[in-house]
């Protein structure tokens, strides 16, 4: 929740920068599961109708402007948003939001992974502290080493 609420509150019609896999995939849930509710409500009472049809106008400008800005993700202008209303080739633009993004900077901003990007563990041992055996019992493990026989 805390995804979509990131594209609806902090970035409403920001088409700058760039979109993470997971904020437009997140936002395109939550979107999917408010108009799947508003829709069987609206099968029931005409109001909920009503209802549906403003949160849909409310939800658009933020929904075109995460996928602009996922596909900014991948080093692709906002304009390549336009496939999805051509029949067939709508699946490649599917494909397109698939694609992890590009690790660091591109030339629509900063890596917005760039701190997850690096291992947090590369500095740990999940082993504990063990220390490499000595030089005399490690052997020799290259097959292209010369043997002293």
């Amino acid at each position: 929740m805390e995804w979509f609420l990131k594209v609806v509150r902090d970035n409403y019609a920001n088409f700058d920068g760039r979109a993470r896999r997971k904020e437009y995939w997140m936002f395109a849930l939550f979107n999917a599961i408010i108009a799947t509710i508003l829709t069987i409500l609206g099968l029931m009472s005409t109001t909920f109708s009503y209802i549906n049809v403003l949160v849909s106008l409310a939800l658009l400008l933020p929904a075109l402007a995460v996928g602009v800005r996922r596909l900014h993700d991948i080093n692709k202008s906002g304009w390549v948003l336009l496939i999805g209303i051509i029949p067939l080739l709508n699946i490649y633009l599917i494909y397109l939001f698939c694609l992890e993004g590009d690790k660091g900077p591109n030339e629509y901003g900063q890596d917005p992974k760039a701190d997850e990007n690096d291992n947090p563990f590369a500095d740990q041992n999940p082993f504990g502290h063990i220390p490499p055996p000595p030089p005399s019992e490690r052997g020799n493990n290259d097959p292209f080493a010369p043997h002293n026989s």
